[in-house]
């Protein structure tokens, strides 16, 4: 059998961002369980914000069209978010509403994120841990009809949850991680 692929996706571009953080100790995670991961930067798919006047003049831009392909080849999708106040960052929301008007010919619109489980995670300093972003972002993406997997992680007080060489330390945190990791690999494996 084919070793499972799992795209990861940090939702910061922000220098030393504790959510790139969190995704780099989700793709260490991953890599334990024997799955091959792929971590990407949304700075590598530079979009405009979304205009439906644009996309009737010019099309989807390509690297919507790219993003799409990157989904495609994996059997799974984590993605990791700071909140923005109290929702998902306009990067990411962009960046899934533009992966969302990506259509070929013998498919139905959006239908890329049916065919995949996702995994969401945030991490922030305050003791919610992105959790309201984390609501957010599950309606966008079930609004999507995305299959998004019952466990998730919302990492509180996060700038005190690395150690030395940015893993987690606290045992609690390390638990949630790895339930979430091992539910989505489990889901994917069962969509596959």
């Amino acid at each position: 059998m084919a070793t499972l692929k799992i795209l990861v996706i940090p939702g910061s571009l922000r220098t030393g961002s504790l959510n790139a953080r969190l995704a780099a100790a989700a793709v260490d995670g991953l890599a334990r369980l024997d799955v091959d991961v792929t971590q990407i930067s949304l700075g590598d798919f530079p979009l405009p914000i979304y205009d439906g006047d644009l996309e009737s003049q010019d099309g989807v831009p390509k690297h919507a069209i790219n993003l799409k392909r990157m989904f495609q080849a994996h059997d799974g999708v984590l993605i990791v978010t700071p909140e923005y106040n109290a929702s998902l960052p306009p990067l990411l929301k962009n960046t899934i509403d533009w992966v969302s008007r990506v259509q070929d010919a013998s498919e139905a619109r959006g239908q890329v994120y049916r065919e995949r489980p996702f995994a969401i995670a945030a991490a922030s300093n305050g003791k919610l841990g992105g959790t309201r972003c984390l609501q957010a972002l599950r309606l966008v993406l079930s609004s999507c009809r995305a299959l998004v997997i019952p466990n998730q992680l919302a990492l509180s007080f996060a700038d005190g949850a690395y150690d030395d060489m940015d893993r987690l330390k606290h045992p609690a945190d390390i638990g949630a991680l790895q339930a979430m990791l091992r539910q989505l690999v489990d889901v994917a494996q069962q969509m596959k």
